[in-house]
């Protein structure tokens, strides 16, 4: 079973939730605008790279694994705190993390290529390293197929595109195979449990509900108003879910007592599964593991 530190836990659910909107509140809204604005505007254009990347800096977990995943984790001299795979990854420095990154380690480091994501890193520091100058691109897959365009884009930007283009490939031809698959099966409906304290889950356009789709299953907070909402045991209770996903972090198991509420499908038929958080949430080409396990999970539910 995996265990997160408190601050790794914090990390992993706020970054989930900033993979696809960044909620601003009134005061500072057109402020936030105007900066976003400022970053997105000198970003790499990856069609037309402007000389082959030699020293990255890589301020994701997923960033970190599509530069392996394509041959260039070599040229990888920082990256961000949690980017653990590879092996080879946890040896290279981490300059930051959610909470920011350490400008000055970035300046001596003197890269030629800085990926940042802009979802989960902070805007402030994506415009400070755009204001000095740095080559920055950003690694931001929204859909399960973004995957293999972020592959091939890292690729042209590090002189990595044949292994790219086998990397994409592959990876395409493993989506695809699951989708085929899953497509007929009958529709299972799915509560995927974010977080217990307090109790999150997905809906419509989140990272989570592309991977539940391409299972053929059924989330039951689909329509939900935001993609990453907070709910009540009661809201759950009345979807007749037939299964329960949680990552397999302790916090989130134990958050709620799911055997309390036998009336609910998922908890009668014993179909309430951990999955590996990593697998599911990091836009790389592993995710086709984390694909592949919570279909298993929806096929363990369709038979018993």
């Amino acid at each position: 079973m995996l265990f997160l530190t408190k601050l790794s836990r914090i990390w992993a659910i706020t970054a989930l939730v900033l993979m696809t909107s960044v909620t601003l509140n009134t005061a500072n809204a057109a402020q936030e605008t105007h900066l976003l604005g400022k970053a997105t505007s000198k970003f790499i254009d990856t069609a037309t790279p402007q000389k082959t990347a030699k020293r990255v800096i890589a301020l994701s977990p997923h960033a970190v694994e599509m530069l392996f995943a394509i041959g260039a984790g070599e040229t990888i001299v920082a990256t961000t705190d949690h980017a653990d795979f590879p092996e080879e990854a946890k040896a290279i420095p981490s300059i930051g993390g959610y909470y920011g990154i350490q400008m000055e380690r970035v300046i001596e480091l003197n890269p030629d290529l800085i990926v940042v994501w802009q979802s989960g890193s902070k805007l402030d520091d994506i415009n400070q390293l755009t204001q000095l100058g740095f080559n920055v691109f950003n690694s931001d897959p929204k859909s399960l197929d973004d995957v293999a365009k972020e592959l091939l884009q890292l690729g042209e930007l590090t002189g990595h595109q044949e292994k790219a283009q086998q990397a994409a490939d592959e990876y395409r031809l493993q989506l695809s195979k699951i989708k085929k698959s899953n497509a007929q099966k009958p529709a299972v409906k799915v509560f995927y449990q974010l977080w217990s304290t307090p109790l999150m889950t997905v809906s419509k356009g989140s990272w989570i509900e592309h991977i539940i789709s391409a299972c053929h299953g059924e989330n039951v907070f689909l329509d939900a108003a935001s993609e990453y909402p907070q709910i009540s045991v009661e809201n759950v209770l009345l979807t007749d879910a037939e299964v329960i996903l949680q990552s397999q972090d302790e916090g989130n198991i134990i958050g709620v007592d799911w055997s309390k509420w036998p009336e609910l499908p998922a908890v009668k038929n014993n179909h309430i599964y951990q999955l590996n958080a990593d697998l599911l949430h990091r836009a790389s080409p592993r995710a086709i593991l984390g694909v592949q396990a919570l279909c298993a999970a929806l096929d363990n539910a369709r038979v018993n």
